[in-house]
C-alpha cells in the first residue's frame, strides 16, 4: 500500500530513525526527515523537530499521513511530552503511528510504556516497536562501544542473563512493513535476533571479529546505576540498571521470529552485524 501524505519520520538521523527514513525513501515514499537541526537525510525532506520545543510540532506535521515515533532520549517521562503531540498528530490527519519502544517495557510500564497503553485510543492504524537491546550498541556510539574500543571492556549488571540482540537494520525493516503494509498491525510486535546471547557471549564475538581483546566486566545494580548517572538523568539510570538486573533474571531470554514473519527474511546475527560494521571502518 502506497501512502498518499508522506511519512514522518522522528528522530530521522538516529540509529532506527535514519535506517527507516532511508528504507523508505528508497522504496519510493515520501519522508518528512524530522531532527533537531533538520539535518538532510538523502531523499528526504529534512524537517526541524524537537520533543521540547512545540513550536517546530505543525510544521513537521504538515502533509503527514503516518509517523514514526522515536522518544525523545533518556526522559523518564516521556508521555508528558509525546501525548500532546500525539493529539496534534491526529487533528492533522495522522491515520497510522508506529512506536519505537523496548522488550523491556511493556504496556502500561514505565517511560515509553504510558505512551503505549494510549495510543490505540489515539489512532486507529498503529503499532509498537518492541526490539530488545541493539546490536548496534557494541559498534556505533553507545557507551558499550566506547568502553570497548578504549578499555576493552563490556560492564554489565546482567550477570549470566541471556539477551537475543537485534540488528537496526531488521528494525527498520519492520519499521517500514509497520508503516506502510495495507493493514496496520494493531499490535506490540516483539523484535529479537536469531538467538540469545550473554555478555560474555558477546564479548568472545567481538574479540574474535576485531582482533581486540575483550571482557565482560560484571557490576552490581548500583554499581551500574552510578556509573551511567554520570552520563544521564540518575532516575534514567536507575532505570536502565534495573532492566539489567532483570536480564540477570532471564528477562530477556527468549528468541522470537517477528523480523522473518514480516519481512520475510531472517533476523540478521551478532557476528554478521559485527563483520559488517567492521568493514565499515567501525
Amino acid at each position: 500500500m502506497t501512502p498518499t501524505g508522506s511519512t514522518l519520520v522522528i528522530g530521522a538521523t538516529g540509529t532506527t530513525g535514519g535506517r527507516t527514513a532511508a528504507r523508505l525513501s528508497a522504496a519510493g515514499h515520501r519522508v518528512a526527515a524530522a531532527s533537531r537541526q533538520g539535518t538532510p537525510v538523502p531523499g528526504t525532506e529534512p524537517v526541524a523537530f524537537d520533543w521540547y520545543a512545540p513550536a517546530t510540532h505543525a510544521a513537521a506535521l504538515d502533509g503527514a499521513d503516518r509517523v514514526y515515533l522515536v522518544p525523545p532520549l533518556g526522559d523518564p517521562d516521556p508521555a508528558r511530552v509525546m501525548l500532546p503531540f500525539l493529539r496534534q498528530a491526529r487533528a492533522a490527519g495522522v491515520h497510522r503511528a508506529v512506536l519505537l519502544s523496548s522488550s523491556a517495557v511493556p504496556e502500561g510500564g514505565p517511560a515509553v510504556g504510558a505512551v503505549h497503553q494510549a495510543l490505540p485510543d489515539l489512532f486507529d492504524q498503529w503499532a509498537v516497536l518492541r526490539p530488545s537491546w541493539f546490536m548496534q550498541n557494541f559498534t556505533g556510539t553507545h557507551a558499550h562501544a566506547v568502553s570497548i574500543r578504549e578499555d576493552g571492556v563490556i560492564a554489565t549488571a546482567a550477570g549470566s542473563g541471556r539477551v537475543a540482540f537485534v540488528d537496526a537494520e531488521d528494525i527498520a525493516a519492520v519499521a517500514v512493513h509497520a508503516l506502510t503494509c495495507e493493514h496496520a498491525p494493531n499490535t506490540d510486535l516483539v523484535l529479537t535476533g536469531p538467538e540469545a546471547l550473554s555478555h560474555d557471549d558477546v564479548a568472545t564475538a567481538v574479540t574474535e571479529v576485531t582482533g581486540r581483546p575483550v571482557v565482560h566486566r560484571r557490576l552490581s545494580r548500583a554499581q551500574l546505576r552510578d556509573r551511567l548517572a554520570q552520563l544521564m538523568p540518575a532516575e534514567f539510570a536507575a532505570m536502565l540498571a534495573d532492566m539489567d538486573r532483570a536480564i540477570a533474571e532471564g528477562a530477556e531470554d527468549r528468541v522470537t521470529d517477528t523480523v522473518q514473519r514480516l519481512t520475510g527474511r531472517p533476523a540478521g546475527s551478532l557476528r554478521a552485524v559485527l563483520e559488517r560494521e567492521a568493514r565499515r571502518g567501525d
